[in-house]
């Protein structure tokens, strides 16, 4: 019905939703880190989001892009990481941000809704540039 764009779509779809398991294991871990550890929010967010990045990594090659098993395991996760770089320090400035001054006072609510607006932010930024650059020629 949609052609090469319906598959698109389809795989947009599975990388959304390889990213709301990822998004569970980030605000899981977020949570414990800041409330039970203690640990501040920018290094919780960092751990956070590095362990969700290597979930996606791992989900998106096996499901979303299962045609990208012929290519190098190594490089692959190399260039995803890049990507995901660029994509946590889109997180990690409207988390800080919106945390801090949009929904200040808020405490544990607001956070994790400074948390989820970065992560629908970076949802975008993580598809396109991932598509266009990890998984070219797929």
């Amino acid at each position: 019905m949609f052609g090469d764009k319906g598959k698109e779509i389809e795989r947009f779809i599975k990388f959304a939703i390889v990213g709301g398991f990822g998004t569970l294991v980030d605000f899981a871990i977020l949570n414990v880190l800041i409330l039970s550890v203690g640990v501040d929010q920018f290094a919780a967010n960092t751990c956070s989001f590095s362990v969700a990045a290597f979930s996606n990594f791992l989900g998106n090659r096996l499901w979303s892009f299962p045609e990208s098993r012929e290519k190098r395991f190594v490089s692959q996760l190399g260039r995803f990481f890049i990507v995901s770089l660029g994509g946590y320090l889109i997180n990690q400035t409207l988390f800080m941000g919106t945390s801090r001054y949009l929904f200040a006072g808020l405490g544990t609510l607001g956070y994790n809704l400074a948390k989820a607006l970065a992560t629908v932010v970076v949802l975008f930024w993580n598809f396109g540039i991932n598509r266009i650059w990890t998984y070219r020629g797929i």
